[in-house]
């Protein structure tokens, strides 16, 4: 086994952007993107607590409610493709003020929906906005900082971005208990809008922009791909509406599955074919890096896991242990605020150690949460939850940072924004499918439950065993790649 400070063949290294640090002008970008994605992520844990209580006030089942979250996901899966291109082609200044732009927009159309449908469709117009806003953070600090500070850099990013999911939560919890689900938007709007007027004043363009064309056919590949797959998954164990082929036959499932790999095959061959002209919408040359295809699928898979964990585990609190909004949020808060606190350490353990000191133990207790959540009950008591959930905190706070700093690393400077969407849009995509299949599992075993007598409480603990066993089961596969990654050279 290499040891973990083994070097990057130099073909993929690259000199610092400065030998002296960060400049002034790029801090302060690099910090009107972090309250862009503060305002972002808020958004998005805000409705991971809400989405029971909207189930129940629009008269929904968990199974549609919860394309509010996998359709939030699957729209950035199928936007975020396009940022090397916008990245590329418009200027810094630009694409923020496009992706905060359509962000608010979003917010304001969630903020005035009367039903399902409109709130749906600001939901896709908020991930729009988001979609942008995540992979143009990335290389922005790749482009920015200096290799052998990202370590700490991205800590620091760590430590910002961990105060949503720390405040999201209880945060809606309050809300919902007290105000309505309405006033999640409510609050967040402002919120947005003063990032934006915030952009307007102060955002400067970084690099150069290059008149690179946009393929929409592959445009058109990745959104029917990446929405076959997800939609196909979230039928599994019971349609939209009841048991499994009730709205939808087992035919039909398949048939988006298959569909959605076939429309990926010709999303990647058309790559292939249009990046030997340099005019590929995502440039899959990123993954000649060996590090960066493992870091990739490390990403992915800890994705799928935590995504759909994260999109469960609220009706788990609610409906089968029978907590509050305010109380399901108060279980999430401890583990989030540990991981923020916990940012800049594991960056600066990253810089000075690499990346397997981390990687390796953070694996571990993602896995290990996820098996005790695979033993939960009606009467697991709630100090217990708290727990489970702190560990798989700590373990998500010791993976991020490695992840993201060796994967974009080992890339040359110039396919920075091609591996960040990249990056992203797996991570997305896994997030959307491991959403959409734990709560299939989970819908499966309650309308069972439900179809045979049981409340609501025993019909669903069955169904929450069942997938978190195999969200456990999938994380063990980071654990065992997490040997494999190294470091760049160029951050030693």
């Amino acid at each position: 086994m290499p040891s973990d400070t083994d070097r990057i063949p130099a073909d993929t290294a690259q000199p610092p952007p400065s030998s002296t640090g960060i400049d002034p002008a790029g801090m302060r970008v690099i910090w009107l993107l972090l309250v862009a994605a503060f305002v972002a992520i808020l958004n998005e844990t805000t409705m991971a607590i809400a989405i029971p209580e909207l189930n129940r006030t629009l008269g929904i089942p968990p199974e549609l409610g919860q394309w509010l979250t996998s359709a939030f996901m699957l729209t950035m899966a199928v936007v975020i493709p396009t940022t090397g291109f916008l990245i590329q082609r418009l200027t810094t200044r630009q694409v923020f003020l496009t992706a905060m732009i359509a962000f608010s927009l979003g917010t304001a159309l969630c903020l005035v929906s009367q039903g399902f449908g409109l709130l749906l469709v600001g939901r896709i117009v908020q991930a729009a906005g988001t979609g942008i806003m995540m992979p143009l953070l990335m290389t922005t600090m790749m482009n920015v900082v200096p290799p052998h500070s990202r370590g700490r850099m991205m800590g620091r990013v760590g430590l910002v971005m961990s105060l949503a999911p720390a405040i999201g939560p209880t945060m809606s919890g309050i809300v919902l208990d007290s105000l309505g689900w309405r006033w999640l938007f409510g609050i967040v709007l402002p919120i947005a809008v003063i990032a934006l007027s915030l952009g307007a004043k102060w955002m400067t363009n970084l690099g150069e922009t290059a008149h690179v064309p946009l393929d929409v056919l592959s445009v058109i590949l990745s959104a029917f791909a990446f929405g076959g797959i997800v939609y196909g998954l979230s039928q599994l164990g019971g349609g939209h509406g009841g048991q499994a082929g009730e709205n939808s036959s087992q035919a039909l499932i398949w048939a988006a599955i298959t569909g959605g790999a076939v429309f990926l095959a010709l999303f990647v061959w058309r790559q292939l074919a249009l990046q030997k002209a340099d005019r590929a919408l995502l440039d899959l040359r990123v993954f000649s890096s060996r590090n960066y295809v493992i870091a990739v699928i490390i990403m992915a898979v800890v994705a799928l896991s935590m995504f759909g964990t994260f999109g469960l585990l609220p009706l788990y609190l609610q409906n089968v242990a029978g907590l509050a909004p305010t109380q399901a949020g108060l279980v999430l808060l401890p583990g989030s605020i540990l991981m923020g606190l916990l940012g800049p350490v594991m960056g600066r353990i990253y810089d000075s150690r690499g990346p397997r000191t981390l990687l390796v133990p953070g694996t571990v207790m993602i896995a290990a949460a996820l098996f005790f959540y695979s033993t939960v009950s009606v009467h697991t008591p709630v100090p217990l939850l708290v727990l489970a959930q702190t560990v798989m905190s700590l373990g998500l706070a010791a993976s991020f940072t490695p992840l993201f700093s060796a994967s974009l690393g080992s890339l040359d400077r110039s396919l920075y924004s091609h591996g960040s969407a990249a990056l992203n849009t797996l991570q997305q995509v896994a997030g959307a499918a491991g959403t959409a299949l734990l709560i299939a599992i989970y819908s499966s075993f309650l309308h069972t439950g439900e179809a045979a007598g049981l409340d609501t409480a025993a019909a669903g603990a069955p169904g929450a065993r069942a997938a978190f066993f195999v969200a456990a089961c999938i994380a063990i596969a980071p654990m065992v790649l997490a040997f494999f990654i190294r470091k760049p050279a160029d951050q030693e």
